[in-house]
């Protein structure tokens, strides 16, 4: 009998590794236990941006994409690209006992059946509901489009033998749209793992010459809602209110569009946009930070979806302003004051409110730390991740 540690494969197109968290995290965890871990992805436009690297012990290769221009057409190139690759990656990398795809999109389990035929086991790690994605970001309705989606959904899950989600909320789909036994779906959340994220004293000069630092962290896409927040900081600085300034820290394929808007609202001298930071640049600004925005409006995609920002936040015990949805409430609890979804206005008036009480902002920020601590941490969701490794592996 072999004694040669399980291999375990993970395909992700979304972002590369390890600039994929939840990823990476995973990666390390497996790791970790024992296995012998190999991730396909993308390469990154200004980092990991190497074709083969190893790190930490995770063997990591990586393949040129160009993100999608164009509508639905745009994205259909780019995902049937990503598969090629990712196959051609993929199979002469030899036998594993375990493939991890992390979707979007949900295309990925095809190159999962290669190595399924072959013995190993599927599992799906279910980041993002993409026909919702759809419906959100595009507005064409249950179109032909969303049919196939909601096909490509369906057939990943047929094929999985594990499922892991990120909410309860992606639980029940998992259980009722996806039709998987209750013990073949395990919920593990997003969470910054222990050390990553460390509170470092407050750099003053982030605040440019003001009194108080916002700052948003994460992608810029439309269904983000970072105009929603530019709007909202407009009807603020139209309260005659100037003691403020905002860092919107990250990118995406509306970062351009969003630049522009805030040129618009007159906003330049207010709003700094960084693009993307390392993790010691981070914590600079969420350590200085008074206030953040989770912005994410109301869609079919957001309210049952975890964000991952509003948890980074809570690592630094910020207090949160952010539209009441569903799994947002879920997430921060007390450490977020929830605006009525896509109130511009009552979102304005929430950031103001927390900027004029600092006890109510030093209160919120440690309820928040202390319930990312004691319920939503990494180590809970690491359990459940080796737990369903290894239910994968027991079939």
């Amino acid at each position: 009998m072999s004694n040669a540690p399980p291999r375990a494969l993970i395909l992700v197109e979304n972002l590369p590794v390890p600039s994929d968290r939840r990823v990476w995290q995973e990666s390390l965890a497996l790791r970790a236990e024992g296995y012998d871990v190999v991730v396909v992805c993308p390469r990154g436009e200004t980092r990991d941006r190497e074709p083969h690297v190893s790190l930490d012990g995770v063997e990591i290769h990586r393949y040129p994409l160009r993100p999608a221009t164009g509508g639905p057409l745009g994205y259909a190139r780019e995902y049937a690209t990503a598969v090629w690759r990712s196959l051609r990656l993929a199979a002469p990398l030899g036998r594993f006992d375990v493939v991890q795809a992390c979707n979007p999109p949900d295309l990925l389990f095809l190159v999962a059946l290669l190595f399924k035929v072959r013995g190993a086991r599927f599992v799906f790690d279910h980041h993002d509901l993409v026909p919702e994605l759809y419906l959100s970001r595009f507005e064409r309705g249950k179109d032909l489009v969303y049919r196939v989606l909601v096909l490509l959904e369906r057939l990943t899950y047929r094929f999985a033998d594990v499922v892991l989600v990120t909410n309860e909320s992606y639980r029940r789909i998992a259980l009722d749209r996806g039709a998987k036994a209750p013990d073949r779906v395990f919920v593990v959340r997003n969470a910054p793992a222990p050390g990553r994220l460390r509170l470092s004293s407050p750099d003053e000069s982030l605040k440019q010459g003001r009194q108080h630092l916002l700052c948003y962290l994460g992608i810029m896409g439309p269904q983000d809602g970072v105009d929603y927040a530019l709007r909202a900081l407009a009807k603020l600085r139209e309260t005659e209110r100037d003691d403020w300034h905002a860092a919107f820290i990250g990118s995406g394929d509306s970062h351009a569009a969003m630049v522009t808007l805030c040129r618009r609202l007159g906003l330049e001298a207010h709003v700094t946009f960084t693009g993307w930071l390392g993790d010691e640049d981070i914590a600079r600004y969420l350590s200085t930070a008074d206030v953040c925005l989770a912005p994410d409006p109301l869609n079919p995609l957001n309210d049952v979806s975890t964000m991952n920002k509003i948890l980074e936040y809570m690592a630094f015990g910020r207090p949160i302003v952010t539209f009441d949805l569903r799994e947002a409430r879920v997430s921060a609890g007390e450490a977020a004051l929830y605006a009525p979804p896509n109130d511009e206005e009552a979102f304005a008036g929430l950031v103001a409110r927390l900027l004029d009480d600092p006890d109510e902002r030093e209160r919120r920020g440690k309820l928040g730390r202390k319930r990312l601590e004691e319920t939503l941490s990494w180590e809970r969701s690491e359990e459940a991740l080796l737990a369903g490794y290894a239910a994968a592996l027991s079939r």
